[in-house]
């Protein structure tokens, strides 16, 4: 080997150890992180995090019609009865007045013919007693609108589960003055559809009849995310500055309709 054969090898094996380093700090260098629509919602806050708000043995801090509302085995119950059918929608309303960013973690469970919901960013109205307006992760027991959002006495629904939808901002400030107008078979025109996060039926069956589920809400400015058993049922970006709300009640449904149960437990709130 004379001497250039001999240098130039060094110079190749020196070469090769430098591509090699680079390339092994590479990969160690620490992956992106993914945003919060990205995460399961384990993967952005622990329990710990989060306050029971619920106490298993009472209502305290809570108000609602004790004819429809108890707590029974540690769960608060709604329940109607052939003695008992309501004329007008009630809520247990939890008492903190105006929630804005949070996150809401509980688990419910519902009679076939049930007909619920959790309510947030509500207004709570004068005219009619325990009666709440507002956004709402829809429930009911037949699972034909479990994990959309329904805005309650207001939009009517924002996006149907399996929907991503963005509400487009209000020209016209009449609008909320005539809000009926603009809602066309139960669902509000006014809304784009930014992608769809999976069949409506199929993650239908990702939700459990007449057994206990869990729901988990994240709500953070302007994005509304409803979760059921870990899977993202709806999502809603809401860009009307005249009708969306930052902050108001939280509390769950029964719905005027035939004898019903509905049960949720474990209730934990973390604000934002």
């Amino acid at each position: 080997m004379n001497f250039k054969t001999k240098h130039f090898n060094s110079l190749s094996t020196l070469l090769i150890i430098a591509l090699l380093s680079v390339f092994t700090l590479q990969s160690c260098k620490e992956k992106p992180k993914k945003n919060d629509a990205e995460l399961a919602p384990e993967e952005i806050t622990s329990s710990d995090d989060f306050k029971s708000i619920f106490d298993g043995t009472t209502l305290n801090g809570w108000n609602g019609d004790s004819t429809y509302w108890s707590v029974v085995d540690g769960t608060i119950v709604g329940e109607i009865t052939p003695e008992t059918l309501l004329k007008s929608n009630t809520f247990i309303i939890y008492e903190n007045d105006q929630l804005a960013d949070f996150e809401l973690k509980l688990e419910f469970k519902i009679s076939e013919d049930g007909n619920s919901g959790i309510n947030y960013r509500s207004d709570q109205l004068d005219t009619i007693p325990y009666a709440l307006r507002g956004y709402q992760a829809d429930i009911d027991g037949k699972i034909r609108y479990t994990g959309q959002n329904y805005e309650e006495r207001k939009r009517a629904t924002l996006a149907y589960r399996g929907e991503k939808a963005e509400i487009t901002a209000q020209d016209n400030a009449d609008v909320k003055g005539s809000l009926r107008g603009n809602v066309k078979n139960n669902c509000w025109q006014n809304r784009n559809i930014l992608r769809e996060l999976g069949n409506s039926d199929s993650l239908k069956t990702k939700i459990k009849s007449n057994d206990w589920n869990a729901a988990h809400l994240i709500i953070k400015g302007n994005k509304l995310q409803h979760y059921i058993n870990g899977v993202l049922m709806s999502e809603v970006i809401d860009n009307d500055s005249i009708n969306s709300m930052t902050a108001g009640k939280l509390g769950m449904q029964v719905h005027v309709g035939p004898p019903m149960k509905v049960e949720y437990r474990n209730i934990m709130l973390k604000e934002l």
